[in-house]
């Protein structure tokens, strides 16, 4: 499978959601449901990394799925508000090279 910029992942979610009368969430329910699964995402890394072990009788989830229920709902919360993601991350990129640029101590390289 090929690689998907955020714009295609947008669009593939916008695809689906179109297909129901309902569309999207209000972003309240879609704020509490973005809360639901990082949620489960924690649960799934309190099991993976934590002391945490999981019970004989619960699902098997990943880091992976978790991460990948986020980035749907996150893509449908964008959606519904006409957020352009990609746009979103420049931003904010440009917002830690500027404020943030001397926040870290940076790697020395070698030339």
């Amino acid at each position: 499978m090929s690689e998907k910029t955020l714009s295609d992942i947008q669009r593939e979610v916008d695809e689906y959601i179109s297909q129901f009368k309902e569309g999207y969430f209000s972003p309240l329910a879609l704020m509490a449901r973005m809360s639901e699964e990082v949620g489960e995402l924690a649960r799934e890394v309190n099991h993976f990394y934590g002391e945490k072990p999981k019970k004989a009788d619960e699902a098997d989830n990943s880091v992976e799925m978790e991460l990948g229920d986020i980035l749907f709902i996150l893509s449908c919360f964008a959606n519904s508000l006409n957020i352009d993601l990609t746009e979103a991350h420049n931003k904010v990129m440009h917002k830690f090279a500027t404020r943030d640029a001397n926040r870290w101590t940076k790697k020395i390289t070698e030339q």
